[in-house]
């Protein structure tokens, strides 16, 4: 007789959160992704009455994050939404790309069931990791189901993944939201839920089907005191395909930069314009070569530009 208990699938891709060091005291001089999802879900007491499934999708320290594994991950968050027994998908992450992953699954898949990527900023072996509880709490919040889609569980909030940033080197609660702020509070196993988000159109797998090797090249350049083009020019010979560009304030960009970037874009090249600042993004420009990409990061623009770009080469072929 077939199985229908429903569960929670956890993907792991390693990160801080399965980090190890040899001095428990140790949260910066670590290992990053050494420890199995299946072993890190084993050492909460608290999990042990909860059907879950693991399934290590890879196991590398997020700084290393690749095109290859954002396809392979999606592709397995795919399958596992598709079965009719998996109530949600927890994903553990390193914290250094998490709001890059978390935009594109939610661009890509847009799930109709709770995606929850969690992470850690100190490795499991320090004496007081926050792994394990960020870990519960994803699962606490996957199976709740009232919030659907892709969100980010970190020190006891959750944030959208579409929204998500990381805005502090060290601190246990470095993640925020700009100014949309938090999803919900999970405390003690209860979850208080302050907003939702507007339901959003999957652009589908098949997108990020092509191989890697064979993505669009978008690269993220900086307005700066003394900024030029070179750096443009540069990119521009070696065949970029795509340019974010994070300008000061509201999206400024020094004389010479812009003359540059129009030169990319008279070459074929497509810009979005952001802003350096932590929150805020661009209002107005409404250039149509280098148009903004409102309160996106450069860092979440450069991920909806790259979709952007294999959107329009899948249409041409």
């Amino acid at each position: 007789m077939q199985n229908t208990v429903s569960r929670i699938v956890v993907l792991g891709t390693g990160g801080t959160l399965a980090g190890t060091a040899s001095d428990p005291c140790d949260s910066v001089g670590y290992q990053a992704g050494r420890i199995g999802i299946a072993t890190l879900v084993e050492r909460i007491p608290a999990l042990a009455g909860v059907v879950l499934q693991t399934e290590q999708v890879a196991q590398l320290d997020s700084k290393d994050m690749c095109h290859a594994v954002w396809r392979r991950l999606a592709t397995r968050v795919a399958h596992h939404l598709e079965r009719r027994t998996v109530t949600g998908i927890v994903v553990t992450h390193g914290t250094d790309t998490l709001e890059e992953t978390a935009y594109l699954l939610q661009r890509v898949l847009a799930p109709v069931k709770p995606v929850v990527i969690t992470a850690a900023m100190r490795p499991a072996t320090a004496l007081l990791s926050d792994g394990p509880q960020n870990l519960l709490d994803a699962v606490t919040l996957a199976r709740d189901g009232r919030i659907i889609g892709v969100c980010a569980v970190i020190a006891g909030r959750a944030w959208a993944g579409s929204e998500l940033r990381k805005q502090h080197s060290h601190r246990l609660d470095a993640f925020d939201a700009g100014d949309a702020g938090a999803l919900a509070v999970i405390e003690a196993g209860q979850i208080q839920q302050w907003r939702t988000t507007a339901p959003t159109v999957a652009l589908g797998l098949p997108l990020i089907a092509r191989h890697a090797a064979a993505w669009p090249r978008v690269e993220i350049v900086v307005n700066h005191a003394g900024a030029n083009g070179a750096v443009v020019d540069a990119l521009l010979a070696q065949g970029v395909d795509g340019l974010v560009v994070a300008g000061t304030g509201n999206g400024t960009l020094s004389v010479e930069l812009e003359a540059a970037l129009r030169r990319a874009v008279a070459a074929g090249v497509t810009v979005l314009r952001t802003s350096r600042c932590a929150n805020g993004g661009v209002l107005g420009h409404a250039d149509s070569e280098l148009p903004n990409a409102g309160s996106l990061t450069a860092f979440q623009a450069r991920v909806e530009l790259l979709l952007r770009l294999l959107a329009a080469a899948g249409s041409g072929m």
